[in-house]
């Protein structure tokens, strides 16, 4: 199954500076978040990319152009040759398209079809998120549903308690955010050609697309209370890096094997 990858845009909130890499672009170990998400992907065998590209486009050509698979796998120098151990990507097939600086992340879907036409069904992201949740059992739910569309729903994110007052100002209970019925987007869609009736152009994917779908009843939602990271700050990469330089990585699913 093919999969979507939205990596073109500013990721303000992560850059310290005008010359900084984009967001997918920052690392987490020796490889960029983008690696770990596709890494994700591949684990479960689906290994055909499309990359939305748009911000920071040539530093993520460039990352790919010249890989260098010893930085995250053993080998063995020989002569001067290197032998590796093991690989990364090279069964995978990766098409690098620009879908404009400034696009909205449905407009970036909608310059892509074309290299969808004959999926029934296929995968996208954000390119910005680390988990370990089943990615066939979310699938699976889709494929025996008869809806247009699945995201991954979490708790939201963060350390804030809800306080519930009183109308005399007294407070009758205090509940962690995460610990509430309250589900947020997490970033990982399945989805199929229907949501490209819903996206008009400049249009936004979770906004017009999964919105009317979901108007519509046509957009399941997968619950999931496992591992789940975002990387909007840069406090929240750092956090990840230090994760992963303790040996600390459970999205890593593909080091269990």
């Amino acid at each position: 199954m093919k999969v979507v990858l939205f990596c073109g845009g500013y990721g303000t909130r992560m850059r310290t500076g005008a010359g900084d890499a984009p967001k997918p672009m920052q690392l987490v170990g020796p490889r960029p978040l983008i690696w770990h998400v596709m890494r994700y992907y591949a684990h479960f065998g689906h290994k055909e990319f499309i990359l939305c590209l748009g911000y920071g486009a040539e530093q993520i050509k460039d990352f790919f152009l010249r890989y260098e698979e010893t930085a995250s796998n053993d080998f063995v120098l020989r002569g001067g040759h290197v032998e590796l151990l093991a690989t990364d990507i090279w069964d995978w097939t990766i098409s690098f398209i620009h879908t404009g600086v400034e696009s909205p992340i449905g407009e970036r879907l909608r310059r892509v079809r074309d290299h969808l036409q004959g999926d029934e069904m296929f995968l996208a992201n954000y390119a910005d998120v680390l988990t370990d949740a089943p990615l066939p059992e979310i699938i699976g739910r889709l494929e025996r549903a008869d809806a247009g569309g699945a995201l991954m729903a979490v708790p939201p994110p963060g350390t804030f308690h809800c306080v519930e007052v009183a109308e005399d100002g007294m407070v009758g209970q205090i509940t962690a955010v995460t610990e509430m019925p309250l589900w947020v987007n997490g970033g990982y869609f399945v989805l199929r050609q229907e949501i490209f009736d819903h996206i008009p152009e400049g249009g936004d994917l979770l906004v017009d697309g999964c919105k009317e779908l979901a108007k519509r009843g046509r957009l399941m939602a997968y619950p999931y209370r496992g591992y789940w990271r975002p990387t909007d700050t840069i406090n929240q990469r750092l956090e990840l890096d230090r994760a992963y330089a303790r040996g600390d990585r459970p999205w890593a699913l593909w080091e269990r094997t």
